[in-house]
């Protein structure tokens, strides 16, 4: 080293690793991945929402109360086949409402490294356009007449029981809107579209 010459001594390959040092990242993120924007991450969250309150109430009947039920009307919940049947339908609805999250949520583009043989593998964006597309279809069309709920006569329910009955179905009319508003929301994002930023 010259007297002129004051280039700092470099420790071999300290500037390699410094160069090659990345931010962490999940191993299943894709590199590419567009976040979704707020308003989808909100709907998603808000589908497992408007599911609980018809669930609870569900586990309320299969647990023995009658729920609103006169005692006549609650006649037909008393077996342990329509306990299950009711305890059932609450999981069930749970989670098919939670499966939602997974088109805002990293593993809905790529799979866990947790499942057996196809963990961590990149999930085809039309595998989950089309069963969420149908999903919000059919739920569309199942829960569309809950707003008229009191125009149709109740009569196995007291009269708070058919009004707060109605009340806890209610939310479900939003279940399958909310479903389709972020599937096209997961769609425009895989397809090379821009997708909003709200």
């Amino acid at each position: 080293m010259t007297a002129t010459d004051t280039t700092p001594a470099r420790t071999p390959g300290t500037a390699d690793r410094a160069a090659d040092r990345t931010p962490d990242r999940p191993a299943d993120r894709s590199p590419d991945r567009r976040p979704p924007p707020r308003w989808a991450v909100l709907a998603a969250h808000l589908t497992t929402w408007v599911v609980l309150p018809s669930s609870v109430w569900r586990i309320l009947l299969a647990l023995g109360h009658p729920a609103g039920y006169t005692d006549t009307g609650f006649e037909d919940f008393r077996s342990v086949q329509a306990k299950l049947v009711m305890v059932a339908l609450s999981v069930l609805s749970e989670l098919a409402a939670f499966l939602t999250l997974g088109l805002v949520r990293p593993w809905g583009e790529v799979l866990p490294r947790w499942i057996p043989v196809l963990g961590g593998r990149r999930v085809h964006p039309m595998a989950a356009v089309v069963p969420a597309g149908l999903g919000a279809v059919a739920l569309t069309g199942l829960w569309c007449t809950v707003p008229l709920w009191w125009t149709f006569p109740h009569a196995d329910m007291t009269p708070t029981g058919n009004l707060v009955v109605g009340l806890l179905y209610q939310p479900l009319f939003l279940w399958g809107p909310l479903l389709a508003a972020v599937t096209v929301s997961y769609h425009r994002r895989h397809s090379g579209r821009t997708p909003d930023t709200t």
